[in-house]
């Protein structure tokens, strides 16, 4: 059974379409899992730092515009779970990411399958 000329057409628009809004998420995917591998980055380096302070050390954490001075170790734990907040969001978007790519892999797929057949 042959689809006519005109809902083929409209088919290969409409998963063209679905392709280009995957591609765009995909490029929104990897942005997001730039800045938060960089937030990681930061947040390690920044705890790699305090190991060297003693425990009666003062160190500040921003707040707005101020600054508030918290014990060392309400700190470390503060960042400390912080790294593992990052880490879950990085997979949450790595597994977004692959579902992405294999969306816009199977439209391009799908395209090019029709028009062989056409």
């Amino acid at each position: 059974m042959a689809i006519p000329n005109e809902a083929l057409q409209k088919l290969v628009h409409e998963i063209e379409s679905q392709a280009v809004a995957a591609q765009q998420q995909i490029g929104l995917a990897r942005t997001q899992i730039t800045a938060k591998q960089r937030e990681q980055r930061l947040v390690r380096l920044t705890l790699s730092e305090m190991a060297s302070l003693p425990e009666d050390a003062v160190v500040y954490e921003g707040v707005g515009k101020m600054f508030v001075s918290l014990p060392v170790d309400s700190l470390r734990q503060k960042l400390d779970g912080q790294t593992q907040n990052l880490e879950t969001e990085v997979d949450k978007l790595g597994s977004r990411l692959l579902y992405l790519e294999t969306t816009h892999k199977n439209s391009r797929d799908h395209i090019e399958q029709m028009l062989r057949t056409k």
